[in-house]
């Protein structure tokens, strides 16, 4: 009893109340009932979460029936239709066809959709249905013009607006807000003939390599239930590499489209910032811009992404919003077959890369130089420095404080729990602790450092100055050298589930180019090996810490899985990035069929 009346205060109960005289098993009821009704408000609160949980979970049920529903009318209207005829068609083979009327957009969106179902009930890749797609495909077929996706159906990233469709980022306090209007990116798809038809799965606020929420649950990989697609873009890399989706859009803050791109098997395309529009598209940390985030397609191959990009970059784009540069897609950079520069590094320095990761680096030079092409070593300038002061001194620069705010009043999926314990702890813990690990692990120590924030407007000022200034470096660097692109390691192979929200450090890779704002891609080039895993046994990393045991761990198992390189241009020369990218898709898919 003492123990009870010390933990809730009874002594300070007794000086706040000096003229009344209570007996200790009065005060203590009073207490212990304080407490019961601390108890009973969170439970309250937890149960009103699970029942706005149960409303979006029976709510998309309800949107996949009608789905299901709408493909067996379709079907017994026209029981003839050959799925794999349609389903087996690069995405310029479908659009040709489409063009000249070989298929209708009826047969394809109503395939598409049945095969998204399938590929959902087995990766948990859907979030939504959008049933307009249906609405909207009688339009297009009224239409005189056709766009250049005439009849290309679409899935979205799940934070994509879509007029009454929620947007919830993973976020239970998001659900029940439905768009009021589509996001630009929505309406310039539609303009040009695509349907979007399904959104898809996220991690819970985005900032998160794993494929989980509390809402929706966790997102598989294709090839390996016990690997992550990972993320952000979860749910798309899942949908595309399982067949269920020609075309999708992402959207990348540190790597958020070329990861999952490169884990499942796929290609992805991270623009530069501000090619394409994000009006109408939510962020979890908006007004965060020392980290630039792109929204970027992903798909099967690299001619998929540039027809992508080439339909968009038009003037329903530009007029939409004007705050974007004007430029059109240049077809005469894609196309050109003049031989290239190509800077390169297996390493950054930072992280070690894994076996696979390596080989696929110099297997793909060695390919690249066959045809032509001339190799110049590149190193990544001050990594650490980028590390620690640019990309996480960028996304923590608040201390953490806008994300926990975001989850404060959240149930907390797996995936987020690391951080959001962190935003609990004061500074001056996060400080003394950084001090106490600094010898023994110096990247945790400095990583801990930065989630106590920048401190001042003043320390934010100089730190966007510090990104300009490592830009210009950078780019210095690169003119010296007479680049033209850079080719370097992608983050691979897929990680376990679940390990994605404590490799933080070990994206380097990708977020560099979000630091940066560089144009970069993904592309698969190989698959791991059996020497690549029995070399993993002997992966210790550069600095024998927690993250690199954790990195070797992660990626065991990987045997027959996707392993990607990534291809980098300079600000606004996107389509030089995907010219890279299609020299190396062609010579190392010549490569496989060879061997």
């Amino acid at each position: 009893m003492q123990r009870i009346q010390d933990m809730l205060g009874y002594e300070r109960l007794t000086q706040l109340l000096p003229t009344t005289k209570l007996d200790g098993r009065v005060i203590t009821a009073i207490l212990c009932g304080f407490g019961a009704g601390i108890l009973l408000r969170k439970w309250l609160f937890r149960r009103q979460l699970q029942k706005k949980i149960a409303k979006a979970q029976e709510q998309r049920e309800r949107l996949l029936e009608q789905m299901k529903a709408a493909v067996h009318r379709f079907k017994q209207k026209h029981p003839d239709i050959r799925a794999e005829s349609i389903l087996s068609l690069s995405l310029l083979e479908l659009s040709e066809k489409l063009q000249e009327g070989t298929f209708s957009p009826e047969n394809v969106l109503y395939t598409y959709m049945e095969q998204a179902l399938k590929v959902n009930e087995e990766l948990n890749c859907l979030t939504d249905f959008i049933p307009d797609c249906e609405e909207q495909l009688r339009e297009l077929q009224k239409r005189k013009e056709k766009g250049l996706l005439y009849g290309i159906p679409v899935s979205l990233k799940e934070h994509y607006d879509y007029k009454n469709h929620v947007s919830s980022c993973g976020l239970v306090s998001f659900l029940g807000i439905p768009a009021k209007d589509d996001s630009v990116i929505v309406k310039v798809l539609k303009s040009q003939g695509a349907i979007p038809f399904v959104k898809t799965n996220v991690p819970q606020t985005m900032l998160s390599y794993d494929s989980s929420n509390v809402i929706f649950g966790k997102t598989l990989h294709p090839q390996n239930p016990k690997k992550s697609p990972g993320g952000s873009s979860s749910g798309e890399g899942a949908l595309i590499a399982g067949g269920g989706s020609i075309l999708g859009l992402g959207s990348d803050v540190g790597g958020s489209i070329r990861i999952p791109s490169s884990f499942c098997g796929i290609c992805g395309l991270k623009p530069t910032a501000s090619r394409l529009s994000f009006l109408g598209t939510p962020v979890p940390l908006p007004g965060m811009d020392t980290v630039t985030a792109s929204l970027g397609p992903m798909a099967r191959d690299v001619d998929s992404l540039a027809l992508c990009m080439r339909s968009l970059l038009c003037e329903e784009l530009f007029h939409l919003d004007p705050s974007l540069p004007p430029l059109s897609f240049n077809d005469e950079v894609y196309a050109s077959s003049k031989p290239l520069r190509i800077g390169y590094y297996e390493s950054d320095g930072f992280s070690q890369p894994t076996p696979s990761m390596k080989r696929a680096i110099q297997q793909t030079k060695q390919l690249l130089e066959k045809a032509g092409h001339e190799f110049i070593p590149f190193s990544v300038p001050r990594t650490e420095h980028m590390v620690y002061e640019l990309f996480l001194g960028g996304i923590f620069a608040d201390g953490i404080e806008t994300l926990h705010d975001l989850l404060k009043n959240e149930m907390i999926d797996p995936c987020m729990r690391y951080l959001f314990r962190l935003s609990y702890f004061p500074a001056f813990v996060k400080r003394l602790l950084s001090f106490l690990l600094k010898p023994m692990f110096p990247r945790l120590a400095k990583f801990l450092d930065k989630t106590c924030g920048i401190g001042s407007v003043k320390k934010l000022w100089k730190q966007h100055d510090a990104v300009k200034t490592y830009q210009c470096e950078f780019i210095d660097k690169w003119k010296s050298l007479e680049l033209d692109v850079i080719l370097c390691p992608a983050v691979c192979p897929a990680f376990n589930l679940a390990s994605s929200g404590i490799l933080l450090g070990v994206t380097s890779y990708t977020f560099l180019y979000n630091v940066l704002n560089f144009p970069a891609g993904t592309v698969t080039v190989d698959t791991v090996t059996e020497e690549d895993e029995e070399k993993l046994k002997q992966y210790q990393g550069y600095y024998h810490d927690f993250w690199d045991t954790q990195l070797r761990k992660s990626v065991e198992g990987g045997v027959g899985l996707p392993i990607a390189v990534q291809c980098v241009a300079l600000p606004w020369q996107d389509e030089l990035c995907l010219r890279l990218m299609k020299e190396v898709e062609t010579v190392t898919r010549e490569w496989r069929r060879r061997r």
